[in-house]
């Protein structure tokens, strides 16, 4: 138990007032994505923000619950969790339902599950319970392999579900192997693949891999007198002229056709505005008519008379571009960061390894949906389909924002306990 006679005393009182303002302010977001001129009632449980309402209320509950289990069930349990999650999407890809063509949800009735947003906090207790009372670095080959695998084995299931958004996010992780030890030249050569993937889609593989190849041996000509690093070098080169000419069998043949598309559309190697690129067209129209301080609340014409598909869910910060302007958008992504700051912060003060781990894997997770969201709806990164943390329409998708963030709030209430 808490050294605490009150069991709340010690809860992160900031963080909960953060998650409690998304929260609300998606709800309203969500209600103006839907209103029209026949709309009556706050509580209608047949239009989604009725149904968000109830879904708020539920993941209410589920948090309280949370915050009065002893650290030690999500400790003990941190395996368990995983495997449940694993096996259900590995049994999604046998009788999982379709929607948007992904094969994301089990569907009973009207009742809809999607297993992939559970998989996250599954996943980072996974990981950290792994770690703990370790360091990546100077570790054995089986640690590192290992912990890879905790994350690619949920990674590989939600790409297979054709839910490319969604296993976009558990990149993110990478960020947290850093923290604990990872070489940065990991996450330079992640970066350096990111990179060459764009260019090949737009220079020709020949021309690139020249250009490629005079850098790496300018490179290798000041590093002449280092053997180990040039040897390295040369085998990055080598691994990064194989991707460059594999860049159009994966873009061709692996990518989904609609996901091709989007890439295409968005590096101006297509242009589609009544089908891939229409989404994001209007998305732009919508965030940029709401100039310096919106149209003001249920005022936003783009949201009412939907014309961004998706509106309440994945596009939902078009709804708070039009209709709370410059203004409300920045107030928006100043209130999320300094919840993901408020994180790292109580992730830095924890005693444990696996409560920093997990902590920091909370954080990584939520910016990646806040950065790969926002990029969408505004054209820096192709539509692939990702809800705004705590904002989006969607009760597994708050539900599971819910459980993976109170779970690091009762084990930061623990932080003087929790010593290993």
């Amino acid at each position: 138990m808490r050294k605490a006679k009150n069991i709340f005393a010690n809860i992160d009182t900031a963080s909960v007032f953060l998650y409690i303002l998304l929260i609300s302010f998606g709800w309203l977001n969500i209600y103006a994505s839907q209103y029209n001129d026949d709309t009556n009632f706050v509580i209608d449980f047949s239009s989604r923000y009725g149904k968000q309402l109830f879904f708020i209320c539920f993941s209410l509950l589920i948090a309280f619950l949370i915050l009065i289990i002893d650290w030690k069930f999500f400790y003990s349990l941190s395996y368990i969790f995983y495997g449940i999650i694993v096996t259900s999407l590995i049994l999604l890809l046998i009788i999982g339902g379709v929607t948007s063509g992904a094969t994301s949800w089990f569907e009973i009735g009207n009742f809809k599950f999607q297993p992939s947003e559970f998989a996250k906090f599954a996943t980072a207790l996974a990981l950290a319970k792994y770690f703990n009372m370790q360091h990546i670095k100077n570790k054995k080959f089986q640690t590192k392999f290992i912990s890879y695998l905790i994350i690619i084995i949920p990674f590989l299931l939600i790409i297979l579900q054709n839910d490319t958004g969604t296993a976009l996010v558990y990149s993110s992780f990478i960020l947290v192997l850093y923290r604990e030890g990872l070489s940065a030249n990991i996450l330079i050569f992640f970066l350096i693949i990111g990179i060459l993937f764009i260019l090949t889609l737009l220079i020709d593989k020949i021309i690139l891999s020249i250009i490629f190849t005079v850098l790496t041996l300018a490179i290798v000509f000041f590093l002449r007198k280092n053997k180990k690093d040039i040897i390295m070098i040369l085998l990055g080169w080598i691994l990064s002229l194989f991707f460059i000419f594999s860049v159009n069998y994966i873009f061709n043949n692996v990518l989904p056709p609609h996901q091709s598309k989007r890439i295409n559309v968005l590096l101006g190697k297509d242009f589609d505005p009544y089908g891939a690129g229409y989404n994001l067209i209007q998305s732009k129209i919508a965030i940029g008519s709401g100039g310096f301080s919106g149209k003001g609340f249920l005022n936003g014409t783009q949201t009412r008379f939907d014309f961004v598909p998706e509106q309440s869910t994945d596009f939902i910060f078009c709804t708070i571009g039009e209709e709370w302007g410059f203004i409300g958008s920045f107030l928006f992504i100043m209130t999320f960061m300094g919840l993901v700051i408020r994180l790292i912060f109580l992730s830095e003060r924890q005693r444990s390894n696996f409560s920093r781990i997990y902590g920091y894997s909370v954080a990584c997770i939520l910016f990646a949906h806040f950065v790969i969201n926002l990029g969408m709806t505004i054209g820096l990164i192709p539509v692939i389909g990702i809800p705004l943390p705590f904002v989006s329409y969607g009760g597994s998708s708050l539900l599971g924002f819910t459980i993976l963030l109170f779970i690091f709030l009762n084990l930061d209430s623990y932080r003087l306990q929790i010593l290993r």
